[in-house]
């Protein structure tokens, strides 16, 4: 049974969070995360008070061979990493142990949100962090179908919970959105208008269900 994990990691744990330790008031969100034994597809989105230094702080990294900026947006900007031959020991662990990363941000150190085919999977990772001393603290951990029952406590019918989870992994609620209404509504086949009716009930349920309750 697939299972959902949320972790946090200390800068010094993690390569970006390393690289980018000294860039203070700076946030970070992975556009896209996909582990290929230790190499990854390094599109990040940063925000910061001095762009400038921190760029100038990416390049000078040993550990970083180019870092081009993509895209500028509401006061964030898209970057591609060009990374040397240096280890991913956190990145290797997922993808050694069958784990997928949903959600990567650094906020006061990194915070993941990993999916794992099942607790065996799960456990192959932890062990793996432990033997290589790389110090993860885990947030919480669910199944699927727990939050499948979480979603109907919510009062969230089938179509209302499947338009909020594309819309919440698409990066349709972040700042900038990464996802507009048109390619959600393309996703399900429908108007937009339906979809964007889906979502505004969704969260209506949702917001009733836990701030009314």
């Amino acid at each position: 049974m697939t299972v959902i994990v949320e972790l946090s990691v200390p800068d010094e744990e993690c390569l970006l969070g390393r690289v980018l330790a000294d860039a203070p008031d700076t946030r970070v969100e992975l556009e896209r995360v996909v582990p290929t034994g230790s190499a990854v597809v390094p599109y990040l989105w940063v925000s910061g008070t001095d762009m400038d230094a921190l760029e100038a702080q990416v390049r000078a990294s040993d550990d970083v061979v180019s870092l081009t900026v993509l895209d500028r947006l509401d006061g964030w900007s898209l970057y591609c990493i060009e990374w040397a031959d240096t280890p991913h020991s956190l990145l290797q662990g997922i993808g050694a142990s069958e784990g997928t990363v949903l959600e990567a941000r650094r906020d006061d150190g990194w915070l993941f949100r990993l999916r794992f085919p099942d607790h065996d999977s799960l456990s192959r990772f932890y062990d793996y962090c432990v033997e290589r001393d790389v110090t993860v603290h885990i947030e919480r951990s669910f199944t699927l179908t727990e939050k499948t029952e979480v979603g109907r406590q919510l009062g969230l019918s089938g179509e209302q919970r499947e338009a909020l989870l594309l819309a919440l992994r698409t990066g349709y609620f972040d700042t900038p959105s990464r996802a507009s209404l048109d390619t959600l509504a393309d996703e399900f086949g429908i108007s937009k208008q339906a979809l964007s009716n889906r979502i505004r009930r969704g969260t209506k349920a949702v917001l009733e269900g836990t701030l009314l309750s």
